[in-house]
């Protein structure tokens, strides 16, 4: 929004660009007759006339209606109520000397608000008004002040038209649109999930082996849990044939290698195909998305980040993602595709979909469903969302949360993919409680899992880095690093039974008790001596867990990471649970344990499990509310809600010790999307905004009067900035408004084009001409902000960062008495709040000036050579984003 200027000195004025200077115009016969029109004009003010009827302070009566004048009215009979601040038709009008051009403007001032926005042909203008509104760019902010204000005049509209039982119909159906939106949004997010689950444990099983029909009932297209339905023992099962037994390899050691060759084959090949269509077809589908989503909701603007390519590359990625047992999961990603769903129902309802801060409503509601779906927990994901995503959820937006996740829930429900009612594969139950001595391991799976989430960030965020450097041997070739990925982790999980295992049924066999696992696949439930060999192999394995999750987040392929912090704070924390087993079992007879009763398991390892997985979730996360509600509605044992509580406020301590930020919030700040969290407690330079601010000297600004559309068009080629300040004059720079480029290029081609057809030379004002021709001349007010959010230039840092990140804003303008003295947006404050050092600070420039232009960061910034535009460094520097 600002330019700075290597020959212009911070106290030099501002000189706008205009190819005419402001004249006067000679005197003409017409001018006369205006003048003349101005005394009647004075000469009839309401203000000087006398009263038409006497004051009285008791109230008027209301006009008589019965039910038919109520309910059966016409909202098309043009009848409206007559009041003391709209005159009646009957009432005399004034009369005044026709003027081209502005009558134009305040004719019907009234229906002004009800004309299309974008229809630059209608000189419709609101006095001290915030200006008509074309779109949003791409990667820019939305004006959340102005959003809701036009939401506000729509309803001011439709309820004044909306009368008799038509009316009332329109009101029901308007009202209604969200809750459609909401249950289209459910009912998709609930059978895409179900897809996703059927079609990646159908996947995952094809490396280890297919159904076929031995028996009679086996089918292909069936999983192995499918095709082996009704056995108590996979050994009883003869449908399922492994690799080896399909080659006719029966020997233990050749069984072994083919075994292992497909297992390798399948998994790269899997995670090869995802990121392909990840790269070849959308490249929003990568990662999980809730960073990118946390700041869209933010009041950042995406454009393609949720649109239907998206939604199709993001689920059939997520299917051959999961099936290719890297350390992944769905849970992340399926928030992205509900927020996908919920933008395409959008569409179907203009009065939402054209309006950004009500569809953020919408996205926080559908962001719920997500959740809801992944763990099986619909309150869970209201409060996720509630908790780590939304920027503004009032109580109406918790309620349509709430609808959307239950009816995600019920969809999924119906549809049972795993055929035992269960929500998700790893729900359980515990038939046992827990005793006092055991809250001393749980702290510790607490401390475990805060130091978990701090080095998997940090090492994350290293990774992250090097990944974009020039000394990474993929960068030009992202799918070929997933391709390595994939093939280090395959080779390295096979050998081990606990990575060999799908994500999802590897956490429910560490969840559950010993007493509900049949077939003991993994040897969890071993006694003795064995339990020695187990106790140390969770632990390899949660070490191993660890550097692959934290590698495979990021890649170029649809992942999540909330199941793999769940599966590696599962692992370790069963490797808990045994030990305190053992050691109870060994010494009965101690003090600690008097309390266990002979004949009843003293120790439940697999509530150590859940406990390590709340405790690394919220150590990845730094969530809290929500991770405990999860976890219950996971167990649905109440009785272990203050051990998850206790794992997860120490887990929580822990991780903020090392890193205040959260995995998400570390790659937001990674990325550089400009999201200021307005629930962001941390300390700031006490410096007055003066220091900060763009100041005068260094911005671009318009005058009022003494340009053409072809001079408009010269500074928009010459300075690539996102808004211009609008000022009277160069002399006294008293600020009038502001309007942004998007606006200004619309407002321009638009009036070069049919109907008007102006001349490149036309005069071009943003103030009133009395003496002006509509038809002659550009009016440019109607398309400019003239009740800007200002401040003085003395006011604090901190009091302009909280209107920022309360309100939502986009920029302010700074002015001594009406006087522009410099300007701040977003994207400046964040810089300020984020990475702005204190030798900086004070520069008067915006501290941006310093920044080499075109560093592409963000989503879309990973390589230069394949053309696509990141958030920049260089585009904060004074632009309106």
């Amino acid at each position: 929004m600002s330019s700075s200027s290597s020959s212009r000195s911070p106290n030099t004025p501002v000189k706008a660009s205009s190819s005419k200077s402001a004249g006067t115009r000679p005197f003409t016969p017409e001018q006369g007759s205006e003048d003349e029109e101005d005394d009647t004009l004075l000469a009839e003010d309401p203000l000087h006339s006398e009263p038409t009827e006497r004051a009285s302070s008791k109230r008027k009566q209301k006009a008589t209606s019965n039910f038919a004048t109520r309910f059966l009215s016409s909202p098309f009979s043009g009848s409206r109520p007559t009041t003391p601040n709209s005159p009646s038709r009957s009432s005399p009008r004034r009369r005044r000397v026709p003027n081209a051009g502005t009558d134009q403007y305040f004719s019907a001032a009234g229906e002004s608000s009800l004309q299309d926005g974008k229809d630059a042909n209608t000189l419709d203008w609101n006095v001290e008004g915030p200006g008509r509104r074309v779109g949003y760019d791409d990667l820019t902010a939305i004006d959340w002040i102005f959003e809701y204000a036009k939401e506000r005049q729509r309803l001011r509209v439709l309820y004044s038209n909306a009368v008799g039982l038509l009316g009332y119909v329109r009101r029901l159906a308007d009202a209604s649109q969200i809750w459609l939106i909401l249950m289209a949004t459910g009912i998709a997010t609930g059978a895409i999930a179900a897809g996703i689950d059927m079609a990646s444990d159908w996947l995952g099983d094809l490396k280890t082996g297919y159904c076929h029909s031995v028996d009679g009932d086996g089918r292909f297209y069936l999983n192995k849990v499918f095709c082996c339905w009704g056995y108590d023992s996979m050994a009883q099962c003869h449908d399922w044939s492994p690799w080896s037994s399909a080659f006719g390899i029966h020997a233990r050691a050749g069984s072994y290698i083919i075994e292992y060759i497909f297992f390798v084959i399948f998994s790269i090949a899997f995670a090869a195909c995802a990121s392909y269509l990840v790269k070849t077809f959308s490249i929003y589908a990568k990662q999980s998305g809730i960073p990118e989503i946390k700041t869209v909701l933010g009041g950042f603007v995406i454009r393609r980040f949720m649109g239907a390519w998206t939604l199709v590359v993001k689920s059939m990625g997520l299917c051959l993602a999961v099936a290719s047992g890297m350390w992944l999961g769905k849970e992340g990603p399926l928030v992205h595709v509900a927020c996908c769903c919920a933008n395409l129902s959008m569409k179907l309802f203009e009065n939402v979909d054209s309006n950004e801060a009500r569809k953020r409503e919408v996205l926080s509601a559908a962001a719920a469903s997500g959740i809801s779906v992944a763990f099986g927990s619909p309150i869970g994901g209201v409060l996720f969302s509630l908790e780590q995503l939304s920027y503004y959820f009032p109580d109406k937006t918790m309620w349509q949360s709430f609808v959307c996740a239950m009816v995600a829930a019920v969809t999924l429900q119906a549809f049972n993919p795993f055929r035992t009612g269960k929500l998700v594969l790893y729900q359980v139950t515990y038939h046992t409680g827990w005793h006092g001595f055991e809250l001393v391991p749980f702290a510790i799976l607490g401390v475990i899992g805060g130091l978990y989430g701090g080095l998997f960030i940090r090492l994350n965020m290293r990774i992250a880095d090097w990944r974009r450097s020039q000394t990474n041997p993929f960068i030009k070739s992202p799918v070929l690093e997933v391709v390595a990925v994939a093939l280090a982790t395959s080779l390295v999980s096979f050998p081990i039974k606990f990575m060999r295992a799908q994500s999802s049924e590897l956490v429910y066999n560490l969840f559950a008790e010993c007493i509900d696992i049949v077939d003991d696949q993994l040897g969890l439930c071993k006694s003795g001596i064995a339990n020695t060999g187990v106790i140390f192999l969770l632990f390899i394995s949660a070490g191993l867990g660890f550097v692959f999750a934290t590698i495979t987040f990021g890649l170029y392929i649809p992942a999540g990471v909330l199941l793999p912090s769940m599966a590696v704070g599962a692992l370790y924390g069963r490797a808990v649970g045994l030990i305190v087993e053992v050691w109870q079992r060994e010494h009965p007879n101690w003090v600690a344990f008097a309390n266990c009763e002979p004949d009843v398991p003293c120790v439940t390892p697999g509530t150590y499990a859940i406990i390590g997985a709340a405790s690394a979730l919220a150590g990845a996360t730094r969530m809290t509310v929500s991770v405990v509600v999860i976890m219950f509605e996971l167990t649905g044992a109440l009785t272990y809600v203050l051990p998850i509580m206790i794992a997860v406020m120490i887990s929580k301590w822990v991780g903020d010790a090392m890193g205040k930020r959260g995995i998400y919030e570390s790659w937001i700040h990674f990325n550089q999307y400009p999201f200021l969290d307005n629930r962001d407690d941390g300390t700031m330079p006490d410096v007055p905004v003066s220091q900060i601010m763009t100041r005068f000297g260094d911005l671009v600004a318009i005058t009022a009067t003494g340009h053409t559309i072809r001079s408009l068009r010269d500074v928009l080629r010459e300075h690539a900035c996102r808004g211009f300040p609008v000022i009277l004059d160069q002399d006294s720079a008293l600020l009038l408004g502001y309007i942004s480029r998007t606006e200004l290029t619309f407002a321009l081609s638009s009036a070069t084009s049919s109907p008007r057809s102006l001349n490149p030379q036309t005069e071009c004002h943003f103030t009133h001409q009395s003496l002006g021709d509509a038809t002659m001349t550009l009016d440019l007010r109607p398309w400019m902000d003239q009740t800007p959010i200002t401040l003085n230039s003395k006011s604090s840092l901190q009091l302009t960062a909280t209107l920022f990140q309360r309100l939502g804003l986009r920029y302010v303008l700074f002015a001594d008495n009406g006087v522009l003295a410099g300007l701040l947006t977003k994207k400046d404050v964040w810089y300020v709040l984020n990475e702005g050092e204190e030798g900086r600070v004070g520069t008067g420039a915006g501290v941006l000036r310093e920044e080499a232009a075109g560093e592409q960061r963000g989503l879309l910034g990973d390589s230069e050579e394949e053309g696509d535009v990141g958030v920049r460094r260089g585009d904060r520097r004074g632009s309106v984003g």
